[in-house]
């Protein structure tokens, strides 16, 4: 598709409207003025022809025994007079009495329209072609002295003549038109140059696709990005700047002051020097920001920040640990059964076939309870692939881990992903393994249901429990009872966050001996109607 420049676009649009509107109002005026100059001809011979009707000269002329020979001379005199084209005077027979040829004297009208005049005395306009043409006619009856229909006057204009007078002053219009055109294609090129002058050379198209490109960028990116003026103003804020600021709806054209911290970028504005990965602190979070200044010749005309969270690379490693965390459980369990086939494998090639049997028998029963709740009441497959994860690393810990019976929860609904799922479930329930790890016969429970508004999970174990002084604290990030080299104080930090973000809330539950979290998530996202507690 060939691109039309800018340039010929404002000139083409311009001299089309301007044409097109010259165009209507020229036929318009025209319109108007020919209908207003017909309308006149045709009052002004009606009014003549009345006038004449009227006369006693021709009204006793009638009396005579040859009416023409006094009617023609006065006639021809007013004709001559009123610049009409013709004057003609015929009885109620349509016999001319008068006309501009003396030849049609005696001769019938011509033209068909005297009805109206002869037979019901009417005054009226009519348009109609005689002798001399298509005419614009005013016709009279004559009266007698007893009232009587005697005669017709027909007093008329040649079309011919009308539209010659009506062309002059169209002539004129269009030479004012055509002063109107010149003048609007001046307009339009001088208008199509400023723009073009405003617009850095680039054509539409090109504008269009900048725009898209920088939209497309400021979106891709996993950065904040928001831009301000020199009075600071926010002109752009992507997507991820909103979130990392906690900012719903636009805030384009609003101050940045108490939105974003402000000092770096007024500083920026102020110098003209851009600063690069400035660590500050905002509403609890620390972000690193850059900012380069939006430079126009000598002038700072903005300044362009981005900025990220810190602590988003630590999330980062913490999911990948989690994740690596519960591909190790899976490897446990399956080193597990390995070691429990080799002993199966040892039984059959020593003859032991009933202790392989009873084996079996109590392997087969604990799966099949086990696999019945996971597979057939746990109907999620995120929800199962944790499971049997940690039923794996229970069993290598020797750790009873069991599944309430009355457990049971259908797919969960598509906005709580695997990620956030093993923060919370994955965080919680390791957390209750190291809470039993010393206990003499360790135990964990674990129930879930989607009944109602929410999704609850509920994990309890017979642990030592948590110190009151340490319950305030609990999720607080970097906080641990624990001792030891690996970081540690971000597990239930994690799951809380992950929770929060899909809506929920986390209870705990703290006693001597057991302690429950439990899990409340809505089955509908953020902004729709979530659960109450």
């Amino acid at each position: 598709m060939v691109k039309v420049s800018l340039h010929k676009k404002i000139l083409g649009l311009t001299l089309s409207l301007s044409f097109l509107l010259i165009l209507l109002l020229t036929s318009y005026y025209t319109h108007m003025n020919g209908k207003q100059i017909e309308e006149e001809r045709g009052r002004l011979a009606l009014e003549i022809s009345k006038s004449i009707s009227l006369m006693p000269s021709i009204i006793e002329a009638f009396e005579l025994e040859d009416p023409s020979e006094r009617i023609q001379p006065i006639v021809e005199k007013i004709r001559q007079k009123t610049g009409a084209e013709f004057i003609v005077i015929g009885n109620t027979q349509g016999i001319r009495y008068s006309h501009p040829k003396e030849s049609e004297i005696g001769r019938k009208m011509i033209g068909g329209d005297n009805i109206r005049a002869i037979e019901e005395g009417e005054y009226y306009v009519s348009e109609a072609r005689g002798s001399l043409g298509l005419s614009m006619r005013g016709k009279s009856p004559i009266f007698s002295e007893d009232g009587d229909i005697i005669g017709v006057v027909s007093v008329g204009f040649l079309v011919e003549d009308i539209e010659k007078q009506i062309f002059k002053i169209v002539s004129k219009e269009m030479l004012i038109s055509l002063l109107a055109l010149i003048a609007s294609i001046i307009g339009s090129y001088l208008l199509s140059r400023s723009i073009r002058k405003d617009t850095l050379g680039l054509e539409p198209y090109e504008i269009a696709n900048l725009y898209k490109e920088k939209n497309a960028v400021l979106h891709s990116v996993q950065e904040g990005i928001l831009s301000i003026n020199n009075k600071g103003m926010i002109t752009s804020m992507n997507q991820r700047a909103k979130a990392l600021l906690g900012i719903s709806g636009s805030v384009r054209h609003s101050k940045v002051d108490g939105l974003f911290p402000s000092s770096q970028l007024y500083e920026v504005l102020k110098t003209g020097h851009p600063q690069f990965d400035k660590e500050m602190t905002w509403k609890e979070k620390t972000i690193i920001v850059s900012c380069t200044p939006i430079l126009d010749e000598k002038n700072v005309r903005g300044v362009v920040a981005s900025f990220r969270e810190k602590t988003e690379i630590e999330q980062m490693i913490n999911t990948l640990s989690e994740m690596k965390t519960y591909s190790e459980e899976l490897r446990a369990q399956t080193h597990e059964f390995t070691n429990k086939l080799y002993a199966l494998s040892g039984l059959l090639q020593l003859g032991e076939y009933d202790e392989a049997i009873k084996m079996i028998q109590g392997e087969t029963s604990e799966l099949e309870f086990q696999n019945q709740i996971v597979f057939k009441q746990i109907k999620d497959t995120k929800v199962q692939v944790i499971l049997l994860g940690k039923l794996g690393k229970a069993s290598e810990k020797k750790i009873v881990f069991e599944i309430d019976s009355e457990s049971y929860i259908d797919k969960l609904p598509e906005h709580i992903n695997l990620s956030q799922l093993t923060l919370i479930l994955g965080n919680i329930i390791d957390n209750a393994f190291e809470a039993v790890a010393s206990k003499k016969s360790p135990s964990i429970k674990f129930f879930a249901t989607d009944l109602g508004e929410d999704i609850i999970f509920e994990v309890s174990d017979n642990g030592y429990g948590i110190s009151d002084k340490d319950m305030p604290e609990l999720f607080e990030r970097g906080f641990t009872s624990k001792i030891g080299e690996n970081p540690r104080g971000y597990g239930l930090s994690n799951a809380n966050k992950a929770v929060s973000e899909l809506g929920g809330i986390i209870e705990v539950q703290n006693g001597k001996e057991n302690t429950v979290f439990t899990v409340y998530l809505p089955k509908k996202p953020l902004g729709g109607k979530n659960g109450e507690h």
